[in-house]
């Protein structure tokens, strides 16, 4: 779900390079086995004067990526790079880091007309709310095609070769299908389609103090937040300029564009038992996905024997993993750890106790 967020951004900053008629050079990676940092999917952009957006890596491949973006800036062909990042110096682009994996990035180069034109209207599909798919060709030597595919069809991009062109769509249109990015053959040509899906919701019913850092981590940890409070001197841009929207309502009152459905998380802390309580009960009847209620046990336990609410697995009070949490930060930090456990399907535990890679189904 960070995907869908980090592409957005370097897009932005892509389309404006293009804009102002500067080339760039998109780094991608296609393909990881073993240990790896990023999933399929990551990206880098590299300016034409040498600067940097985004992470192939945890920060020790993107020097090596950088000088390869430089080199297709110059020749206009993208390149295959392949990093083994075992302890075998020896091993073809080898860099002795003992991480035992492998992770194979394509770097495309981005002409200004490519920018404004097809990475435009991709950027356009971040900022609303359908998934999609990008379909490239892992041609060493390419020009940098890409061809973006929605639920309906062809949204923007094309091949140079008609056939490649229907077929590749054809390809990704399966992939989004199916919701798994990943290498396809096509015409004996391998491609990557990756599927971007719009990230969870997360609605923060409350705008107090404690609700700051929750908003921040959250939207940093890939969530689109929303606020809603009926306090007006609370619930301002300025205290949270990572909310996507805010909301000026009471649990009460109507709001169409409230998220409030089966894909989205909510954290109801008011701090008013009567207001929590007609959040949870609002949120309940909406079907929501995951409703975390800030406070004891005993509160919530209340709330919901008030309500008739049977104690599904939707409900979450106290809300947050047992991290010894002490303070505002860290009770942020407790909620966004669970959301994400929740999210992901796994249960919290130590990662050395993981006998395979993280990126890998248990």
């Amino acid at each position: 779900m960070k995907h869908w967020q980090e592409t957005g951004q370097i897009l932005d900053r892509l389309v404006r390079f293009g804009r102002e008629g500067r080339p760039s050079a998109l780094a991608t990676v296609t393909r990881i086995a073993g240990s790896a940092y990023r999933r399929p999917g990551a990206k880098l952009l590299i300016a034409d004067d040498g600067g940097l957006l985004g992470g192939v890596s945890g920060g020790c491949l993107e020097e090596d990526v950088r000088q390869v973006g430089l080199e297709v800036l110059r020749s206009g062909r993208s390149r295959l790079r392949r990093y083994q990042t075992g302890d075998d110096e020896t091993k073809l682009w080898g860099l002795g880091l003992g991480c035992d994996g492998e992770v194979d990035v394509l770097v495309q180069p981005v002409a200004p007309q490519t920018a404004v034109g097809a990475w435009a209207a991709v950027r356009d599909l971040l900022r609303g709310d359908s998934p999609f798919a990008l379909a490239t060709l892992l041609d060493d030597g390419g020009v940098g095609d890409v061809l973006a595919v929605g639920e309906a069809g062809r949204v923007a991009g094309r091949f140079a070769d008609p056939g490649d062109d229907s077929e590749v769509e054809a390809a990704a249109a399966a992939a989004l299908r199916a919701r798994r990015t990943g290498r396809q053959v096509v015409r004996g040509r391998a491609i990557f389609s990756e599927v971007l899906l719009p990230p969870p919701r997360l609605l923060v019913c409350g705008a107090g103090e404690d609700a700051r850092p929750l908003v921040r981590f959250a939207s940093g940890a890939g969530f689109r937040a929303f606020v809603a409070d009926h306090r007006s001197a609370y619930l301002t841009a300025e205290r949270f300029p990572e909310a996507l929207e805010l909301f000026l309502l009471r649990p009460d009152e109507a709001a169409a564009e409230l998220p409030m459905d089966r894909e989205t998380y909510a954290v109801v802390m008011t701090h008013s038992l009567e207001r929590d309580t007609d959040w949870v009960r609002r949120l309940a009847a909406a079907d929501a996905r995951y409703i975390g209620v800030l406070g004891p046990r005993a509160r919530t336990a209340r709330i919901l024997e008030q309500l008739r609410l049977a104690d599904s697995e939707r409900f979450f009070g106290p809300v947050g993993l047992d991290l010894g949490a002490d303070g505002p930060e860290q009770v942020a930090l407790s909620v966004v750890a669970e959301l994400l456990s929740v999210r992901s399907g796994r249960e919290p535990r130590h990662l050395r106790e993981r006998l395979v890679a993280v990126h890998e189904a248990p």
